[in-house]
């Protein structure tokens, strides 16, 4: 994993594979604030590449700061809380940013949560793992699904389809309802499944006027010190979400033409041709795959926030 940036002010704490955590200097563990920094990095199949994608932490930055504003009453609809705090403070009569500028394009500033231990996966498409598991038993995550459908296709309803979050590097596990309820308690297994399920709706409504399809996501929620249930990490962005051109997707002949994806499937494919049988270190990415890549998530945010 490539290093991290070092932050006047602000101490590193943690990575993951795409993003860095910093909280203040000076703090001894219990902050009330912390700095979330997008790197360029990119991951499949469990492993961080090189080279990165070129602005990819700013674009994903920039995407969850518009859907941030958008879920906090900027849709219209009500205020789904969120865990951003003020980057900027007033010296005199001028403000000031508090992110340091090294990073200030792919950073959020950040309430400290105590966050929940369920992934919030909610499907509004028949795709990737669903459709295995639907092909096998008619199912998505022990769901029941009419018979009849295809690869891609619209479900009837949106459905809310919860993960265990696995110790680090290990994979989420996929469970139900019902053991949610067990993990999290009954109010707040249903606070986060229907919390999600509004998200998604009014999200996909969103992109549906852009011409975009969101056919599936996953949300993080904390709970700040008043026990509020708060929006947290990424939202809506090509990372943890999986948009198709909705021209496309209702044209398409094939599913690869149907589905394309706006994120990092250029690089899977290319990966799957290329590093088969997943032995060692996986290949340097081509400069075609990266740029290509990066204009795909380029695209998603131009033509999401276009007027």
């Amino acid at each position: 994993m490539s290093s991290t940036t070092e932050l006047p002010g602000w101490r590193h704490v943690y990575s993951g594979k795409v993003r860095d955590l910093y909280v203040p200097d000076g703090s001894d563990g219990a902050t009330d604030r912390m700095l979330v920094v997008a790197s360029d990095r990119v991951s499949a199949f469990d492993h961080v590449l090189s080279p990165g994608i070129p602005q990819k932490g700013e674009l994903l930055t920039a995407l969850s700061l518009w859907w941030f504003d958008r879920l906090g009453g900027g849709d219209g609809g009500p205020r789904i809380p969120n865990h951003l705090i003020a980057d900027h403070v007033l010296v005199g009569e001028e403000p000031r940013e508090i992110i340091p500028r090294e990073v200030v394009a792919r950073s959020m500033l950040v309430r400290s949560l105590e966050m929940e231990p369920i992934e919030c996966v909610v499907r509004g498409y028949l795709t990737g793992s669903g459709w295995a598991e639907y092909r096998a038993s008619g199912t998505v995550c022990g769901i029941a699904l009419p018979t009849g459908l295809s690869n891609g296709d619209r479900l009837p309803e949106p459905i809310f389809t919860p993960a265990f979050k696995a110790p680090l590097g290990e994979h989420d596990e996929n469970i139900s309802f019902e053991r949610t309820v067990e993990i999290v308690g009954a109010e707040s297994a249903a606070q986060l499944r229907d919390t999600s399920l509004e998200i998604y709706r009014r999200a996909a409504a969103t992109a549906e006027e852009h011409g975009l399809i969101l056919a599936d996501t996953k949300f993080e929620f904390g709970r700040d010190a008043a026990g509020t249930l708060t929006l947290a990490d990424e939202v809506l962005t090509s990372d943890s979400s999986r948009y198709w051109d909705a021209a496309a997707w209702a044209s398409g002949t094939t599913p690869e033409e149907r589905m394309a994806s706006f994120d990092k499937q250029i690089v899977r494919d290319w990966l799957a041709a290329n590093w088969s049988d997943r032995e060692g270190e996986p290949p340097a990415l081509p400069a075609d795959v990266v740029e290509r890549t990066r204009d795909r998530y380029a695209e998603l945010l131009e033509r999401l926030t276009a007027a």
